[in-house]
């Protein structure tokens, strides 16, 4: 019984993995919501977007917020620095972002913002009743088809996004596994307060598919959401549906995104490649490509992590200026739909 006092080495063991447990904690707290140091950014009549950083798969955000308002301002063409500081909005919200010194968070408060601001209007070629499908559409997304995914991302599927997750320091790997952990509690219990987290598994991915089968049979074989003009519901949809595409590998969003699905799959490639035309994925082929540019399709930048970005004037890896349309990839190649062949890439799927 000696062996157990105050001195003894397991209570030494306790303290030791204790404190370092502690300091994890601390690095994490630090590294999610201390600012970044960068340049000192003024946001005098320049929109300053505030968003977590880039994950490690080359996709532009794992939030589909993030994704979205960072896709709407470049379907608005609206010159933004991004700023990946980890610092939530003052009501708490992420993405938010900074012009003339405002601080505005939620993104549809934004878009109202920039819209009054700016002048800016993605629906100004829709009629009111359009207006009102948009907005049913919206929520229908982001109010019930976001928590499926966000389940499917980080309870089900948290092995693979724990490879995702973007941390560094001497701890990285045991940082992502706590933050991974601490966001699939917070995700459940957010489920829970919802409602939709009170079903099955089962029950929440047919909720999940009748989601995504009514987006399907919306779109049809239209170029976007409400027709063949861009509008800023298809911002929301596309920030959603690009989750299932290209951050949950091998699951049932995923399968039925690129499978039953396969107009949302093409809706998805052919706003990826018009709007981000540096995001370069791993999974793209010459299926998408012209034989000429395939092989520059392998030379595209990273993601940026801390730099400004304009539709038409961007830059490349040096910080020289490379011009740009809006229906031209990085390499001046055009983006038309006929780029893309939905009966080519539904073989080449059932292939894999």
């Amino acid at each position: 019984m000696a062996a157990l006092g105050s001195d003894s080495w397991w209570k030494k063991t306790l303290y030791l993995t204790g404190g370092a447990l502690l300091a994890a904690a601390a690095y994490l707290l630090h590294e999610l919501l201390a600012i970044r140091k960068e340049e000192e950014l003024d946001s005098k009549d320049a929109i300053i977007l505030h968003q977590f950083s880039r994950p490690r798969n080359g996709v532009p955000s794992l939030s589909p917020f993030c994704l979205k308002m960072e896709t709407y301002l470049r379907m608005a063409d609206l010159p933004y620095q991004n700023y990946f500081d980890g610092k939530l909005s003052p009501q708490g919200k992420m993405p938010w972002i900074e012009y003339n010194h405002k601080k505005v968070s939620g993104t549809e408060f934004i878009i109202d913002f920039l819209e009054e601001k700016l002048g800016v209007n993605l629906n100004k070629h829709l009629g009111p009743h359009e207006r009102a499908v948009s907005r049913a559409v919206t929520k229908m997304v982001e109010e019930h088809l976001y928590w499926t995914l966000a389940y499917c991302q980080w309870v089900e599927n948290l092995h693979e996004t724990q490879k995702m997750v973007s941390l560094f320091g001497p701890f990285s790997d045991l940082l992502k596994w706590i933050f991974c952990h601490l966001t699939k509690g917070i995700v459940k219990r957010e489920m829970y307060g919802h409602g939709i987290g009170r079903f099955s598994e089962e029950e929440m991915y047919t909720l999940m598919e009748k989601d995504m089968r009514t987006l399907a049979g919306l779109l049809g074989d239209k170029k976007y959401i409400m027709g063949s003009t861009v509008s800023t519901v298809d911002a929301t949809v596309f920030g959603h549906l690009a989750q299932a595409m290209w951050t949950l590998p091998g699951t049932r969003p995923e399968r039925l995104i690129k499978g039953e699905l396969i107009n949302l799959a093409m809706y998805c490639e052919r706003i990826r490649r018009k709007f981000w035309p540096e995001w370069h994925h791993d999974d793209d082929n010459t299926l998408y490509e012209s034989e000429e540019s395939s092989e520059a399709s392998k030379t595209y930048s990273p993601l940026q992590d801390f730099s400004f970005y304009s539709r038409t004037e961007t830059f490349d890896e040096e910080g020289n200026s490379i011009s740009q349309t809006p229906d031209t990839d990085y390499t001046g190649h055009s983006l038309f739909d006929s780029d893309v062949d939905m009966d080519e890439y539904r073989d080449h799927e059932q292939c894999k």
